[in-house]
């Protein structure tokens, strides 16, 4: 059985899914732009980008009763590769702010993302 997750810490979403899922022991979070919530504005720069989506992120997995420190596998959609080094010094500094250990990660070139953003983030967090 599974249960919705929905925050007002988080972008609503844009289409026809929900922000997360939790499954009991698995939370899954769909992917998140880099909206913020308070204001529906998105930053221009990759780097603000990838910070707001790991904080849109973190709302989700934080609706669900866990913590950064949960998450164990997330995916990375980029518009541009070239960004690579960029966003990995912003997700680096989110996990040791977090206090959090680094989860396993992909990292993948998209053509084109909703809204035309420049990152998407998702996650998949363990209840223990």
């Amino acid at each position: 059985m599974s249960a919705t997750i929905a925050t007002e810490k988080a972008p609503a979403a844009i289409g026809p899914y929900v922000q997360g899922v939790d499954l009991g022991n698995l939370v899954f979070t769909s992917g998140q732009l880099p909206i913020d919530p308070a204001t529906g504005d998105m930053p221009a720069d990759v780097a603000a980008q990838a910070l707001q989506s790991l904080k849109n992120v973190q709302a989700i997995v934080e609706a669900s009763g866990l913590s950064v420190r949960n998450i164990f596998k997330m995916t990375v959609f980029v518009k541009d590769l070239n960004t690579f080094g960029t966003v990995n010094e912003v997700y680096q500094t989110f996990f040791e702010e977090n206090d959090a250990p680094f989860p396993a990660r992909s990292c993948v070139e998209v053509a084109r993302l909703p809204k035309d953003a420049l990152v998407e983030i998702e996650a998949i967090a363990l209840r223990k």
